[in-house]
């Protein structure tokens, strides 16, 4: 049991969650999409926001800026905060434009919104549940897309939400942070989403 509840917390990663998301939305959207773009997007997504990460993680690390990949001090979370923000307006200018694809500019918008959130609250010396952003953020997305284009994805949502408590008892468990740490993530991520529905539901 600890060995699962501790590989969660790694299979639901938050640097995998932009790009789950992605790839529910094109296998969502009606709208046709030329099969070479989706692929296109989804190679320079995965470049941007996963390996470009783990390599600046291991710049950081070798700089003494960070010591392990559970960031457990909020001093430790700025610089990977203030990089990832910086990655995330890369993806806004240049792979998920408001011209292009509207939900998933809004979708990247929210999560910059809740990065530069979860970044103020490190310089306030609170650590979020990083986490329980990625997750919840997703989830929240999910569920507009599935309004927005009128799906049934019950089944998807349920499982979200199993998931959600999964990360949350996995967190818990490896005690890296608080309940408190775990609610205010959670809603971190999932209020900025949900504002921004507005502008493309």
């Amino acid at each position: 049991m600890d060995k699962l509840l501790k590989s969660i917390s790694y299979i639901f990663h938050p640097l995998i969650m932009p790009l789950l998301g992605v790839i529910f939305y094109f296998s969502k959207s009606p709208r046709f999409i030329p099969r070479e773009v989706i692929q296109a997007k989804l190679v320079s997504l995965s470049i941007l926001t996963i390996i470009l990460p783990i390599l600046l993680f291991y710049l950081l690390r070798t700089l003494g800026k960070v010591k392990s990949i559970n960031l457990e001090s909020t001093e430790e979370r700025i610089y990977p905060l203030i990089l990832n923000s910086i990655i995330i307006i890369l993806v806004l200018k240049r792979i998920a434009t408001p011209s292009q694809v509207i939900e998933l500019y809004f979708f990247f918008l929210g999560i910059l919104i809740s990065n530069l959130t979860c970044l103020l609250l490190a310089f306030l010396k609170f650590k979020a549940s990083i986490h329980m952003i990625g997750i919840s953020g997703i989830f929240m997305f999910f569920v507009a897309l599935s309004i927005h284009f009128s799906i049934n994805i019950n089944g998807t949502l349920a499982l979200m939400v199993i998931i959600i408590g999964a990360i949350a008892t996995s967190r818990l468990h490896m005690n890296a942070h608080t309940y408190i740490e775990l609610i205010l993530g959670f809603f971190i991520g999932m209020i900025p989403q949900l504002i921004l529905v507005n502008y493309w539901l």
